[in-house]
């Protein structure tokens, strides 16, 4: 197709975009080397607004058509920040600074949508306006949320909002789309286990914490196994467990922590009245005590069914029939975009990465052959979403 076939012409340059981020990692809101990079080229595309410091370190872009007449105006986001792992790719363009990769592909998730401001820039082939939209800690941080927060959707009268993530072990040109929830809340959780400390000798002595702790664990399992609908989806894992300090001594303390994750806001409500009352009791029974702390995260993601269908036909578009799952499986990983979508309807996609490494493995590498399609279905959306009526 012409536009693939324009973006294949641009590849280098914006493969140089995303090796150069990808050198320099930075970490949640600390992206200001990368937010920096992102305004100066947004400002050499000739936008007609560049706007920095939007939910602390974020960027965005205003880029309006040759006609404005539908005052349509849509969103288009891409994440900037990278994670704490330390890179094993081997690439000449590997992190320069140990212990942060970008492990999760934000970095060609910023080079395709700067790829297509740049073409949209140039063109302005639609009616209405583009505001691209970069934004800072996705990784834990709820940049999506601070830039919510600071007026991102009012400020620039975004209606519509879109996002874009890769995905390993998808084809290479393929697009997942989902209605609906497609992506979990992500929950977490701390139990302080208070039991009476002692000599390792005379368990009777005092109450074990460790003990309680693992039938605390093995207890909350049973939450998605007996407490949830068998139809409905729910993961309760406990991933810390720290308790004392030598051998021959029981401890007094255990802490241990986790995360809960769910497709549907019912669920998340039931799940964490359970876990509460299985945690005391549970406690209780051995003669401890448990302080039980659920803290919620990133909320479910949330597709608006007519705008999946809409961007479902873009990707189509771009890609072919064949390459697009309109009713892609359900993930339990989280994604602040979410907080967009509560703002605004819009919908979540994923293109394929290929066969690499998974996603926040030390090995990742974001496939380069991917931009051009990124970058093709974000200038389709645009362009078929606000399109420019020909004269009767």
């Amino acid at each position: 197709m012409p536009i693939l076939n324009r973006f294949a012409e641009m590849l280098p340059e914006i493969t140089a975009w995303r090796h150069d981020f990808h050198r320099h990692p930075e970490l949640q809101y600390d992206v200001n080397r990368t937010a920096g990079r992102v305004a100066e080229l947004l400002e050499s595309f000739g936008v007609d607004e560049v706007a920095t410091g939007i939910g602390r370190t974020g960027v965005v872009g205003v880029i309006r058509g040759r006609a404005s007449g539908s005052g349509r105006v849509i969103g288009l986001r891409a994440d900037m920040d990278a994670l704490p792992i330390k890179e094993t790719t081997g690439k000449p363009y590997a992190s320069t600074v140990p212990g942060k990769m970008h492990a999760c592909g934000h970095d060609g998730h910023s080079a395709m949508l700067l790829g297509a401001a740049r073409y949209l820039a140039e063109t302005r082939n639609f009616d209405g306006t583009v505001v691209v939209i970069f934004q800072p800690a996705e990784e834990g941080g709820a940049g999506g949320r601070a830039m919510v927060r600071d007026g991102l959707m009012d400020r620039f009268g975004i209606q519509e909002v879109y996002g874009l993530h890769n995905l390993p072990g998808v084809p290479v040109g393929a697009f997942g789309a989902r209605p609906g929830a497609c992506m979990a809340s992500a929950d977490g959780i701390r139990i302080v286990v208070e039991g009476v400390g002692g000599h390792a000798a005379w368990p009777h002595k005092g109450v074990d914490p460790i003990l309680v702790g693992s039938a605390i664990v093995t207890a909350i399992q049973s939450v998605a196994a007996r407490s949830v609908d068998p139809l409905q989806s729910a993961v309760v894992s406990v991933t810390q467990f720290h308790a004392g300090d030598t051998d021959n001594v029981i401890p007094p303390r255990a802490e241990l922590s986790g995360t809960v994750r769910t497709l549907d806001p019912g669920v998340r409500d039931l799940v964490e009245g359970r876990l509460r009352d299985l945690v005391t009791a549970t406690a209780a029974a051995y003669g401890a005590t448990a302080k039980f702390t659920y803290r919620r995260g990133y909320p479910v993601v949330v597709n608006d069914p007519s705008a999946t269908e809409f961007a479902t036909a873009v990707a189509t578009d771009v890609a072919g029939a064949d390459n697009v799952d309109g009713d892609a499986t359900p993930m339990m990983g989280a994604e602040d975009f979410a907080f967009m979508l509560e703002a605004r309807p819009g919908a979540f996609l994923f293109v394929g990465n290929g066969d690499s490494a998974g996603l926040h493995h030390p090995a990742y590498d974001f496939n380069d052959e991917v931009i051009p399609y990124g970058c093709s279905y974000w200038v389709r959306l645009a362009e078929t979403a606000m399109p420019i009526r020909q004269a009767a």
